[in-house]
């Protein structure tokens, strides 16, 4: 056990807490995004905000690191922990903007199985976050958002081959491209959080 002569800051574990849910928000958007019939641009609308509140969430915790001496753990991985967070959520709006801006109305079928893979992610992550205050029982997290990522890595490539398949115009596959590489950027952020999340155990334990 180690001995902490100075009280140290715990308001962190619920800055990623509160960030990490909104990964979730997010990821459920996304879902709501490609349904049939979904209103995207106001769907779009509600992920900004969503990113905008990711980004309010990440500046608090830059914030809160420049005033506090004694930290729950390192210092470069409470830094590293909010950017990734935050550049998952970057990547989900970014989706769901081109979306709207390239008025996409169809979408490959296989696009659901990579929604799927950010949605469970998001879950699993913002369920990971309070266990840092013990950091016990994480490995489990990692481990899945791994097998996730390569999920995700395998829908992406049977999205691209659908979609240089002939059946698509040249146009559309441009545009769906872009949609789905920032899909599968998505999907590797997470693994990024995950990383730092092992990272950060490892050397606490």
């Amino acid at each position: 056990m180690r001995l902490r002569l100075t009280p140290r800051e715990d308001s962190f574990y619920d800055m990623f807490a509160d960030s990490a849910n909104n990964l979730v928000t997010g990821a459920r958007l996304l879902v709501e995004l490609i349904s049939e019939g979904a209103d995207r641009p106001a769907i779009a609308e509600k992920m900004r905000a969503c990113e905008h509140a990711g980004d309010e969430c990440t500046h608090a915790i830059m914030r809160r690191l420049n005033e506090t001496f004694i930290t729950p753990f390192d210092r470069e991985d409470i830094y590293r922990l909010a950017s990734t967070i935050d550049d998952v959520m970057d990547e989900m709006e970014e989706a769901a903007d081109l979306v709207v801006l390239y008025k996409i109305d169809e979408f490959p079928k296989g696009i659901v199985n990579m929604v799927e893979v950010l949605e469970r992610a998001a879950e699993l992550t913002a369920e990971a976050m309070p266990k840092l205050r013990s950091m016990k029982e994480l490995n489990e997290y990692w481990i899945e958002i791994n097998r996730l990522e390569n999920q995700g890595d395998q829908v992406y490539r049977k999205l691209l081959a659908h979609l240089f398949s002939g059946e698509y115009d040249t146009l559309t596959v441009l545009k769906m491209k872009q949609v789905i590489d920032r899909l599968e950027e998505a999907a590797d952020a997470f693994e990024h959080v995950a990383n730092t999340v092992e990272t950060i155990a490892v050397k606490e334990s």
